[in-house]
């Protein structure tokens, strides 16, 4: 992964400059209709979930407002001293830089800043363009930000609880896996394939294999399965020594229960205590000494 690649999914308030952003409760007001505004008076949303704008794409859309001007209005807000804000709208509003356009038509709205991210990311989660991890950023800054539960996210965006749960999984893997998704190399599906692998190391091995042997979701899965239990045998092979301080607890309780005790754990640290028994009678006595 190039050095330059910034961390996604890993906290919000660094994405949205750490603003105490307040619940919205007041109703948004329509200020004026489709009005022409300077463009030169119009900053970007902070809150826009897309970080990747295909430029051939943003080109033909530049090309096209030359011919024709910007059809539909951008929507915006006002911020004081005559500037304004996108709410969305962003991708016309860039192709119209591209295109020379000194000014372009705009709704203008007073809303505060939890309904501007409300809007903003609502309005550009309905778009197909936006990549999974992009929606899945933009579902939890929902979650985080406006205080929704997923159930009312689900209403807001017209997905079920399944759907925003399994995209919300994906920010939980690794920084590469995510720029992978990001950039079309893995899909969604060998994304979420790999979230049983609790390894990061291990979780950016498996997605250079994946791009590199073009492997489908299925034979993803089936990787992973191997690479899980591969670890689970690794772990049940490595002979771990007890510590003093363990062994003379075994001897100790051992010495109590008047039995055999066996301590075992692997080398992550977990593992159990072992007490055998050899007949009904005797476990009655040891549960009896154990209580």
């Amino acid at each position: 992964m190039p050095k330059n690649d910034k961390p996604l999914g890993r906290g919000l308030g660094a994405m949205l400059g750490n603003m105490d952003i307040p619940v919205h409760k007041e109703p948004t007001q329509l200020v004026s209709g489709n009005t022409n505004i300077h463009i030169s008076s119009i900053e970007a949303n902070p809150y826009q979930p897309r970080t990747k704008f295909d430029e051939e794409s943003l080109q033909e859309l530049a090309q096209s407002i030359k011919t024709y001007g910007l059809i539909q209005p951008v929507t915006v807000r006002p911020v004081g001293n005559g500037k304004y804000q996108l709410i969305s709208g962003e991708r016309r509003f860039r192709a119209a830089q591209i295109a020379g356009l000194t000014e372009i038509p705009a709704f203008v709205r007073t809303v505060d800043d939890a309904l501007s991210i409300q809007m903003a990311l609502v309005e550009n989660i309905q778009r197909e363009d936006l990549n999974a991890i992009e929606i899945a950023m933009s579902y939890q800054m929902l979650m985080e930000e406006c205080h929704f539960t997923q159930e009312q996210l689900g209403e807001k965006v017209g997905k079920t609880n399944t759907t925003i749960s399994n995209y919300l999984r994906l920010l939980k893997l690794s920084t590469p896996v995510q720029v992978a998704v990001r950039d079309n190399q893995i899909s969604m599906g060998h994304a979420r394939a790999l979230v049983p692998v609790e390894d990061e190391e291990i979780q950016a091995k498996l997605v250079k294999q994946i791009v590199n042997e073009q492997l489908s979701v299925r034979q993803t899965e089936t990787l992973v399965k191997k690479t899980l239990e591969g670890i689970r045998n690794k772990k049940s092979k490595v002979k771990i020594t007890l510590s003093d301080e363990v062994r003379s607890a075994q001897t100790a309780i051992a010495k109590k229960l008047n039995a055999k005790v066996n301590i075992k754990k692997d080398i992550s640290g977990k593992g159990n205590i072992q007490i055998p028994f050899t007949s009904d009678e005797e476990l009655k006595r040891l549960l009896n000494l154990l209580q």
